[in-house]
């Protein structure tokens, strides 16, 4: 039988979340390789299935030297699955290294897709899904959390990432001090789980609540930025470099209104010789 690297997503709070062919998993995987080995088996536990093959650990620290040994066993023909404390495996959590080296030798790889912090959050938001990215977790320092806000400032996309419950009302402050008050976020605590919130409103607004304090899982849900307006100077410049390379001024007028969305006759008069 050829072997198989599994990914399985694992429940956030709610054991009913778990899907039957994750149960089945936990019960015919050759290996199970889990963050946490005992949380591993509460799930088991929980679902009221035995893990039938060999359980290890496979969390950050040993997650490179593991990753190795696993990969032989797949290729020996035995299925592994990787389960992480909650949600899906290798967004961050343990499972992209083995992934990747499966994938560099072309072993078969399937995902048991269910539970993703990520995308709950993004649902139960408010805010556009349509275009959104994950940034994985805030930097923990001001310095550094603010030089990654400011890459945020004009993002157009809505973001989506992973905050701890003790630098939550820090990440917020600095938000609205690099990214202003109004921009619009929702804080999602302990998704699934019996005490679930989910605070929507401004920047201003959430980071006043988290100033108390907050406990829990969370997952920040950010509002696309809007991108700054170039001056009417930049894009008279844009106009004269269009002229230069044999294109009327009016027809190049219009080519960069048309591109920026800023008036034809302001940037026309403003790029009349003076």
């Amino acid at each position: 039988m050829d072997g198989r690297l599994v990914l399985g997503a694992t429940p956030m709070g709610q054991f009913d979340d778990a899907s039957p062919r994750l149960r089945a998993a936990l019960e015919t995987a050759d290996i199970v390789a889990a963050e946490d080995t005992r949380r591993a088996r509460s799930l088991a536990a929980g679902l009221g299935v035995t893990i039938g093959g060999k359980l290890i650990s496979y969390y950050d620290q040993v997650e490179a030297a593991r990753t190795p040994g696993l990969v032989e066993a797949i290729e020996a023909g035995r299925t592994v699955l990787v389960i992480t404390d909650a949600g899906m495996p290798s967004v961050s959590d343990p499972g992209f290294r083995l992934v990747a080296a499966c994938a560099d030798k072309d072993l078969p790889i399937t995902c048991l897709p269910g539970p993703s912090a990520v995308t709950t959050a993004l649902a139960v938001s408010g805010l556009p899904c349509e275009r959104f990215c994950f940034d994985g977790f805030a930097p923990r320092k001001s310095a550094a959390r603010r030089t990654w806000l400011q890459q945020l400032a004009a993002e157009p996309r809505t973001v989506v990432f992973f905050d701890s419950p003790h630098r939550l009302a820090d990440t917020l402050a600095d938000a609205v001090a690099v990214l202003g008050g109004e921009r619009r976020v929702a804080v999602c605590r302990e998704l699934t789980k019996t005490y679930e919130e989910v605070r929507r409103g401004t920047l201003a607004e959430v980071a006043a609540w988290a100033a108390g304090g907050v406990k829990g899982e969370i997952t920040v849900v950010l509002a696309p930025g809007v991108a700054p307006q170039p001056s009417v100077d930049d894009l008279v410049e844009r106009v004269q470099d269009l002229v230069e390379k044999g294109m009327r001024l009016k027809d190049a007028c219009g080519q960069v209104a048309g591109e920026t969305g800023v008036s034809k006759r302001e940037l026309y008069e403003a790029a009349l010789p003076r």
